[in-house]
């Protein structure tokens, strides 16, 4: 089931066109992952589902409903923005409850659910603390709750580890994971991490507003990205067989990488080889070589 679809999206800013003619749509239970540079047209994108933006042209449906029904679609969200958007002269407690009104919620199912997610990511000695005396990686754990405070059917993560340390990262992550192995919990996700985007279900890669690639990680690698051995040790043979055949390589102190088109090409080159390589190993193309092949940019230059 698509839980949410767009048809033809277009929003224009003057002459800019921050989206322009875009359709996707999102399974039910995916991690869905939306990648571009900064002004591709993700965060514009968002806005549009959340009923932040109005849409030039096109068609948006989330969990069933035309966005022209926001009303009936917000309850369903939870969204995690890049900017916070928590009163910093509360304390986190009361961040939370008065989000917890907004929706309606009874003392008793806000405590349990307060309780849940404080234990899951560690929020027991700042629960009482200011929002302003709070370290950027607290506040954005706090985010993160307040958004999933009244368990949505959808999450929408506008890059939501930014600033956060490699623990806190994971705590995010296994909890996300939790819930969506529990309760089909959908996600949507903007990031400039790609070990994120590489565990996705499916990737779109938005550039000038426009898709340019989407798929599986596996299937985007496959087919943008390329793949090398990597050898430790090795006979020095080797360069004269790679300067014959033109086969791409880089040279450093610690290894030597041959660049291949993909696996099937690469395990072909060691059957034949074999005797001039005796620690080796196959490294498949990343998410960031998906990325430079299908924009001609690096997205880790430019976030």
């Amino acid at each position: 089931m698509h839980i949410i679809e767009i048809k033809n999206l277009k929003k224009h800013f003057g002459s800019t066109k921050a989206v322009d003619g875009i359709s996707f749509s999102v399974e039910e239970g995916d991690l869905f992952a939306f990648l571009g540079l900064n002004g591709a047209g993700k965060s514009t994108t968002i806005n549009i589902l959340v009923g932040v933006l109005t849409k030039d042209s096109g068609e948006c449906f989330v969990n069933g409903f035309s966005i022209d029904e926001i009303s009936k679609i917000l309850p369903s969200i939870g969204i995690v923005f890049q900017s916070s958007v928590l009163d910093k002269n509360l304390s986190v407690y009361d961040n939370l409850k008065y989000r917890a009104m907004l929706y309606g919620m009874s003392k008793k199912e806000f405590e349990e659910n307060l309780k849940f997610f404080t234990e899951k990511l560690e929020l027991q000695e700042i629960i009482k603390k200011q929002l302003n005396k709070l370290s950027g990686g607290q506040k954005r754990k706090v985010d993160i709750v307040r958004a999933l405070l009244h368990k949505p059917k959808i999450l929408i993560l506008d890059e939501p580890t930014t600033g956060l340390d490699p623990k806190t990262r994971k705590l995010v992550w296994d909890m996300i994971n939790k819930l969506r192995r529990e309760t089909n919990l959908t996600v949507l996700l903007t990031t400039h991490y790609m070990e994120e985007a590489s565990i996705a279900d499916n990737v779109v890669i938005i550039d000038s507003g426009k898709i340019v690639a989407e798929g599986s990680p596996l299937t985007l690698k496959n087919k943008y990205a390329s793949d090398y051995i990597k050898a430790y040790k090795y006979d020095e043979k080797i360069f004269e067989i790679l300067d014959k055949t033109n086969i791409p390589y880089k040279k450093d102190k610690k290894s030597l990488e041959i660049k291949f088109k993909n696996t099937e090409k690469a395990k072909n080159f060691l059957v034949k080889y074999n005797t001039l390589f005796k620690d080796i190993e196959i490294v498949k193309g990343s998410m960031d070589d998906v990325f430079l092949a299908v924009t001609g940019k690096e997205l880790k230059e430019h976030v």
